[in-house]
């Protein structure tokens, strides 16, 4: 059984409890499921959706007699009535029955797809389960679908992870790069590298298991070049990787400064939109407005902050402390300053506060009354973060978009890369992981012979932090949180 094979790559239990666990998820992923597999509110059609698990065709025959008054053929539309335990038509739409192994689950699957009323959806919900009760039918988790899916081999982890992605998809390079993950693109860029490791485990592990041989593998093999192009097209991932990140996440960005600095201001033309109250009362601000906003194709959750000051009013002292912490989570922070007055004591005494290693901009606004013209300089050595200073105007909108491209800079974003596909933090980390085995492997492999089963060891763990992105090895535990953030139906 495909699905067991998978489970049982991922890792087994070590403790009897974890066995039990092992055994259970077993048990209930093979339950026939159904659920509604639309959003939830009114639309001109809503899906339910019923996969069968180990009850098979033995159950499909007799609920699509129940449900429809009908036996349905074979991945054929048939358009039939929705039918009440009295034979009653609910509703009418059109009925569609993939056989295993060729539905989306990879078992037998029944799709009615009518009315998208939330009542007349629920109501069909509800006779399913009544109808598949003595099958054991019942409701499905959320991700229990495309979990069932991976669990028999119909997507990987990194496509069955795309699928949320692709629902999820802010901007529409999000789109298309989940949509490149859905298709395997970033699944055949992980095999490839774990094809050449385990090519080059199998000369290392031949120079171990047979040191008297005359002739080194290694050096006839060109093992230190083969490693070198692992590296460096690992390296390649990792950069598309890291982009695709952004496009799902997106960077946080908060406006700070002192009161009456054009925070609001900036956030009103950052977003092309009066989202913010503007006015000379300094304190206006009391408390964060967010708005998400795209460059590039990239989601930038801006947040306009209270100015920062010494005050006695305890609602703006609240909203001050609100700020600090919004910038303590930050991945950006804009300082803002008056162009008028440039840097000053207060300024400087804000900036010492900034956490260490956040990129900080220090935006000089108000250029429109100086002579000031807009531009960009790096501010080198102040700091341990990336800092620069852009001049701009947020009343006229002159220089607005020198302070985009200087966030996406900093996000290291490079426009019109095709080949992205969406990633998450999770597999970002294992190609680092990655990374650094290799980058240890190559380490020993400059070595004697002494340090070939390190070198061989480091190219196991390489391999394992690989595969565990695709779901070769990943343990349960992280399948239940990879799957439990999926939407119900899906």
């Amino acid at each position: 059984m495909p699905g067991v094979r998978r489970t049982v790559r991922a890792r087994f239990p070590a403790d009897f409890s974890r066995f039990l666990a092992f055994f259970t998820m077993l048990a209930t992923d093979s339950d026939p499921i159904v659920a509604i597999a639309t959003a939830p509110g009114r639309g001109g059609i809503g899906v339910v959706r019923i996969s069968f698990g180990r009850a098979g065709e033995a159950a499909a025959q007799p609920m699509m007699q129940a449900l429809t008054g009908q036996t349905l053929a074979p991945r054929h539309a048939s358009y039939v009535p929705f039918l009440d335990d009295g034979g009653n038509a609910l509703d009418r739409g059109i009925a569609l029955y993939f056989p295993a192994p060729h539905s989306y689950t990879g078992e037998h699957v029944l799709e009615l797809q009518g009315h998208g009323g939330p009542i007349v959806l629920q109501l069909i919900l509800q006779r399913c389960i009544d109808a598949g009760r003595a099958f054991g039918l019942r409701l499905a988790e959320p991700g229990e679908f495309t979990r069932r899916a991976f669990l028999n081999d119909k997507l990987d982890l990194a496509q069955a992870e795309a699928v949320a992605d692709l629902i999820e998809a802010s901007t529409e390079a999000a789109v298309r790069s989940a949509g490149r993950s859905l298709e395997g693109a970033f699944s055949r860029d992980i095999h490839a590298l774990v094809e050449e490791v385990i090519t080059l485990r199998m000369l290392v592990e031949a120079t171990l298991d047979f040191p008297e041989e005359e002739i080194d593998f290694l050096e006839a093999a060109d093992a230190r070049g083969k490693l070198a192009r692992i590296r460096e097209r690992l390296a390649l991932v990792l950069s598309e990787a890291r982009q695709g990140a952004l496009l799902r996440e997106g960077l946080s960005v908060v406006l700070a400064g002192q009161p009456n600095v054009g925070k609001s201001s900036l956030l009103n033309a950052l977003a092309g939109a009066e989202l913010a109250i503007v006015t000379p009362i300094a304190g206006t601000t009391r408390d964060k407005v967010a708005q998400t906003i795209q460059v590039e194709g990239i989601p930038l959750h801006v947040i306009d902050t209270a100015g920062l000051r010494e005050t006695e009013d305890e609602v703006e002292k609240i909203g001050i402390e609100r700020t600090w912490g919004e910038i303590q989570r930050a991945d950006v922070v804009l300082h803002l300053l008056d162009a008028r007055s440039g840097v000053t004591r207060d300024d400087e005494s804000i900036a010492a506060r900034f956490p260490s290693g956040v990129p900080i901009v220090r935006v000089l606004n108000k250029t429109d009354l100086t002579d000031v013209a807009p531009g960009v300089i790096g501010l080198n050595g102040i700091g341990d973060a990336d800092l620069c200073e852009v001049r701009l105007s947020a009343k006229t909108g002159n220089g607005i978009h020198l302070l985009r491209g200087e966030l996406l800079r900093i996000a290291g974003w490079q426009a019109g890369a095709e080949s992205v596909y969406l990633a998450r933090e999770r597999h970002l980390i294992a190609l680092r992981a990655a990374q650094e085995n290799l980058r240890l492997a190559a380490e020993h492999a400059d070595q004697n012979s002494q340090a070939l089963d390190l070198f061989a060891e480091e190219l196991r763990l390489a391999q394992e932090q690989l595969n565990s992105i695709t779901g070769e090895f990943t343990s349960d535990d992280l399948l239940g949180v990879i799957f439990s953030r999926f939407c119900i139906g899906k």
